[in-house]
């Protein structure tokens, strides 16, 4: 079975269920392909939504994301605009970042 990649935008409280081990069902970007210029502006996208950027691999596009589908995690550590990528293992640092903020 084929999964699709979602891109998730998430604040402080959507990774702390994540961290948690509960699922989230937060509003979803998709690429319109898997052309790496797609899956970009569907990062870009869903980082205009939120604070973080969940990359996750689904097997129902519409389906609740847990930490084990997640792939990486994208967030603007530095204010610069630029996303920087986290490790699903790093989301106590993702988490740290925002509470920083």
């Amino acid at each position: 079975m084929s999964r699709t990649r979602v891109y998730a935008a998430a604040d402080a409280e959507l990774l702390r269920a994540l961290a948690d081990d509960r699922p989230i069902t937060p509003e979803r970007v998709t690429a319109a392909s898997q052309d790496e210029e797609d899956e970009y502006d569907a990062l870009l996208t869903a980082a205009e939504q939120g604070p973080v950027v969940v990359c996750a691999e689904l097997d129902d596009e519409d389906g609740q994301i847990v930490l084990r589908d997640v792939q990486s995690f994208h967030v603007d550590a530095d204010a610069s605009g630029d996303l920087a990528w986290y490790a699903p293992q790093e989301l106590a640092q993702v988490i740290a970042l925002l509470a920083a903020r």
